[in-house]
């Protein structure tokens, strides 16, 4: 039990440390630019976190990656690059109540590049909650008082969720290897793409007294709260810790509200009793139970071929998955064959 409730602090705690990220970077982008911000944050996660597994040894742990995940690997780093720039940019331009919500749509995109290209299955309630972040979504990117114009910062952030969505499906094929490899690999890597993106474009050296604020915000939002929602899992598995974590973006609306001193246009209130249930219907489509049982079955098949007969003896695997979710009864019934052939030849003679 105390190890189960240390497990659910550290997940509330991930959430948290992520949730910061959005308000303390408003607040530093008035002394640092954009892309810079972005390239910091990341160096900050990625050397936080190459520190921090160096010291644990858990960056000798997992596969190390190969040749065929390269494409993934990249893909990953690009989409980081792209992300947090975007995440910036809409940041100067919103507030961080809004962009703390907004970033739920990276669920949303998620979902639907794991449909398109996984083939992977939507639930109805999955179905639902992403229909209705998507109407929330709209409803906190109009500017409000009377103006059917769309916010552009709100533009920017809803980009910076589908880079992650995009880059979550790229992660995914990385599963098998360590989490603090990966992220240290994103962090540096994306970090120094944003970097020279920053330089090219023209954007300043910050003063330096901003720098080690910035890379340990990035250790903070990015690096430590990975690192605790990784903890979390060990004891509590993923749909929970899941769960736990979707209140990030909320802490997020209160964290901007309590720092920057922030008070939403009024259709931020429909749109976060939206999110809310969209957010619920969510948790509740990831906690739903799943079994699965496994029987074997042995049966024998005889075959005769002239004078030859053939018993062929099949062990059968059948997996009956169940998943329980409210209304929703799926059962999901695999027969894999030939696992286990035993050949009998027996020789009938010919009749006299």
């Amino acid at each position: 039990m105390k190890s189960k409730n240390i497990a659910t602090f550290f997940a509330i705690l991930a959430a948290a440390l992520y949730a910061v990220n959005i308000p303390f970077s408003k607040l530093l982008l008035t002394h640092v630019q954009p892309t810079m911000m972005a390239a910091l944050v990341y160096l900050g996660a990625g050397l936080g976190l190459l520190i921090y597994g160096l010291v644990t040894g858990e960056q000798k742990t997992g596969k190390p990656l190969t040749r065929n995940e390269l494409p993934y690997t990249i893909g990953m780093i690009v989409l980081d690059i792209a992300a947090p720039i975007a995440l910036m940019l809409g940041l100067e331009r919103t507030n961080s109540a809004n962009a703390s919500l907004l970033n739920n749509f990276e669920i949303v995109a998620t979902s639907l590049i794991a449909f398109f290209a996984f083939k992977e299955v939507l639930s109805r309630r999955l179905r639902i909650a992403i229909i209705l972040v998507t109407l929330s979504s709209i409803i906190l990117g109009f500017e409000g008082e009377g103006s059917f114009r769309f916010n552009t910062g709100s533009l920017f952030v809803l980009g910076a969720a589908c880079c992650w969505g995009l880059e979550n499906n790229c992660t995914r094929m990385l599963s098998s290897k360590s989490s603090v490899q990966i992220t240290t690999i994103k962090g540096i890597f994306s970090g120094l793409g944003s970097l020279i993106v920053a330089l090219v474009i023209g954007e300043p050296i910050p003063n330096p007294v901003w720098i080690p604020a910035v890379l340990l915000l990035g250790f903070v939002a990015y690096g430590l709260s990975i690192n605790f929602y990784i903890k979390a899992q060990k004891d509590l598995g993923a749909a929970k810790t899941s769960a736990y974590y979707s209140i990030a973006p909320f802490l997020g609306v209160v964290f901007g509200m309590l720092i920057l001193g922030e008070r939403p246009a009024v259709q931020f209130y429909p749109g976060l009793v939206i999110m809310i249930t969209a957010t619920v219907l969510m948790v509740h489509d990831t906690i739903t139970l799943q079994h699965t049982h496994e029987h074997i079955h042995t049966h024998t098949h005889e075959h005769r071929h002239g004078e030859l007969v053939h018993s062929h003896e099949h062990d059968h695997i059948h997996t009956h998955t169940h998943i329980h979710g409210g209304e929703e009864n799926i059962h999901k019934h695999t027969h894999n064959a030939l696992e286990n052939h035993e050949h009998t030849h027996t020789q009938q003679l010919a009749a006299p």
